[in-house]
This record gives structure tokens, C-alpha cells and sequence, in this order.
């Protein structure tokens, strides 16, 4: 449960550092409104992945059906947890849809670049004449 927490904080944190350095620079290019949307996304992002993380070990030691019924609990609440901040971003003008919608993915975008990263450096290692000019 300790790596799950570990995790948790390296991917959020760089999720949430990226989503308030992002929103800054829009909010101080007059782009408010997506400055607002990026963060609200990104918060419901974290919250979610926080509760994956959460449940996870609480499937774990149930009888078969138990465990499909809390995860498809489980699932159904983080959709409508995830619901909350593209409603949001319907209703109020002050804040942008479709920066929403990149903040709710925002945890998914650091996984996806953190692999890509890791994939790059390990090519690198292993073949490092790719890297340079020969």
C-alpha cells in the first residue's frame, strides 16, 4: 500500500504543479477562464486517482461477486465524481469546458508522458550512437 501512496504523490504532484504553472501563464495572458477550467479538472483528476488507489485494496479478500459489485460501485461513483467539474463547466462561463475536460485527463497525460519519458532514456542507454550525429 506504501508504493500505491508513493505513486500517488509523484503523479499528483507533477499533475497539480503542471495544471498551476499552465494556469498561470493563461491567467496572466487574460486566459482566465482556462486557467480556472485546467485547475478544477485537474483537482477532480487527482481526486479520482486518489480513490482508484483507495479501493483498490479494498477489493482485495471478497468473494467473486462481491468484488465485481465494489468495483462497479466504485466505478460508477467516480464517473459521477468526474461529472461534477464538466457540469461545472456547462453551467458558469467563467470557467472553459475544454480546459476541464484536459484537467480531467491531466493524470492520465503524466503516466502516458512519464512512460514515454522512461521508454526514450532506456533507448538511449541501451543504444547510444541513436542519439548522435555518426
Amino acid at each position: 500500500m506504501d508504493t500505491v501512496r508513493q505513486t500517488q504523490k509523484k503523479y499528483c504532484s507533477r499533475a497539480m504543479t503542471l495544471a498551476i504553472i499552465i494556469s498561470l501563464i493563461c491567467i496572466l495572458g487574460g486566459y482566465k477562464t482556462i486557467g480556472k477550467g485546467l485547475v478544477l479538472g485537474t483537482i477532480f483528476s487527482i481526486i479520482n486517482f486518489v480513490l482508484m488507489g483507495e479501493t483498490l485494496s479494498a477489493k482485495l479478500g471478497y468473494a467473486k461477486k462481491t468484488t465485481f459489485l465494489l468495483a462497479l460501485g466504485s466505478i460508477f461513483f467516480r464517473y459521477i465524481l468526474l461529472a461534477f467539474p464538466l457540469f461545472i463547466g456547462l453551467k458558469f462561463e467563467q470557467i472553459n469546458l475544454f480546459a476541464v475536460i484536459a484537467g480531467v485527463f491531466s493524470i492520465q497525460i503524466i503516466l502516458l508522458a512519464d512512460h514515454l519519458a522512461s521508454l526514450l532514456i532506456f533507448d538511449r542507454r541501451k543504444n547510444p550512437g541513436i542519439a548522435s550525429n555518426e
